[in-house]
């Protein structure tokens, strides 16, 4: 259930609550295609749900934030306006004091004081992801690419502590470091408590005397980086590759993320792919189909020789070994297959006509003239 004032991401990408990360991620690019700003230039209602969508797979797409979302109905430090409340009126205390209070009125059945996550813990930056478009030839010989990503990156005026150059960082006297205070409130059914950001620190768990002006006490800016990324030589249509500590900056002195890319290859005029074999077209005559002759085919690597044997047929498969794409996995390449087409010509000259016709004859087939 989403937070009070909140959109349900769920319904916004038109997925249930159960779907696969793989639903999510097919339900986000379908939508994107159709209510791109691309797509439909000048539609302000397309522009706001295509905010909305992607909104939404920011969220959904990432475990942890999802997680949060399935719990509370909100992601992020601080909760929405109006979230969580039972509408009484109670007295503001820290972690530590409600430890202390359960603790006494229980005897310690509650295990002392709670503590939850300490918001000053390294905290790993979020994946990216980045499409690139090869043509079939740069997938065989492999390539490397410059890209701009968009990313959150560690402040370099203040190194991401939030505080500016000279300022110190400071525990939140409020919070006591904790990044959460809780509230005794008064219900129908009698005193209970809630938890809440602090809202000194808002859940940072500390304070600074003054803020970073580069990055205003975030610790992270955002920035587009140029990252070389190398396409392996018989990369397919679709494979996605890793690029190690290349997505946002962590937190806290967290670890980045990832850059995940996804390889697009478009279609080549010449030849086409199957798995790690090319697939292209020959033309001969009829005379050299019957008597056998020598072709040309061209390759990635240059033209090759290929013998056509004496009375191949129309629709043969030849095969020149080696000539296909680089196996990924393993050492070598895959095959090129050659299928043979025979050449009717349209029209013929008097004497291709007589000596076809002296052929015909020769055969002892019928022909309409």
């Amino acid at each position: 259930m989403a937070a009070p004032g909140k959109k349900d991401y769920y319904e916004i990408l038109g997925v249930s609550r159960e779907a696969s990360s793989d639903d999510i991620k097919k339900a986000y690019r379908t939508l994107t295609r159709k209510y791109h700003p691309d797509a439909n230039p000048g539609d302000k209602e397309a522009e706001a749900k295509y905010k909305e969508i992607n909104e939404a797979n920011e969220v959904l797409s990432d475990p942890k934030k999802r997680a949060q979302y399935d719990q509370f109905g909100y992601v992020g430090d601080v909760p929405p306006e109006g979230f969580g409340g039972f509408g009484g009126q109670g007295q503001t205390f820290t972690q530590e004091d409600i430890g202390d209070l359960f603790g006494n009125l229980f005897g310690g059945g509650f295990g002392g004081r709670r503590r939850s996550a300490n918001p000053n813990a390294p905290r790993r930056g979020a994946d990216l992801e980045a499409t690139v478009r090869l043509t079939l030839e740069e997938a065989y010989r492999g390539v490397t690419r410059k890209l701009e990503i968009p990313r959150l990156d560690t402040c370099r005026r203040c190194g991401g502590s939030g505080a500016e150059p000279g300022s110190s960082v400071n525990v939140c006297p409020t919070c006591h470091g904790s990044g959460q205070v809780f509230q005794v409130v008064n219900t129908p059914f009698g005193q209970m408590q809630q938890s809440g950001t602090c809202p000194t620190c808002r859940g940072k768990g500390k304070t600074v005397d003054k803020v970073c002006t580069e990055c205003r006490g975030k610790g992270r800016v955002r920035r587009t980086a140029t990252v070389d990324v190398k396409i392996p030589a018989g990369a397919d249509n679709g494979m996605r590759l890793r690029v190690s500590s290349k997505g946002e900056a962590g937190v806290n002195g967290g670890p980045s993320g990832d850059l995940f890319i996804l390889t697009e290859v478009m279609p080549d005029a010449r030849f086409t792919r199957r798995d790690d074999d090319l697939n292209t077209t020959v033309e001969i005559t009829f005379p050299q189909a019957a008597l056998g002759c020598e072709v040309k085919v061209e390759t990635f690597d240059g033209i090759e020789k290929l013998d056509i044997p004496a009375g191949t047929q129309a629709g043969s498969k030849l095969r020149i070994r080696g000539r296909g794409m680089p196996r990924l996995k393993t050492k070598g390449n895959g095959d090129m297959n050659i299928l043979v087409k025979i050449k009717v010509p349209r029209t013929l000259t008097q004497k291709e006509r007589k000596l076809l016709k002296e052929l015909a004859k020769e055969s002892g087939v019928e022909t309409a003239e």
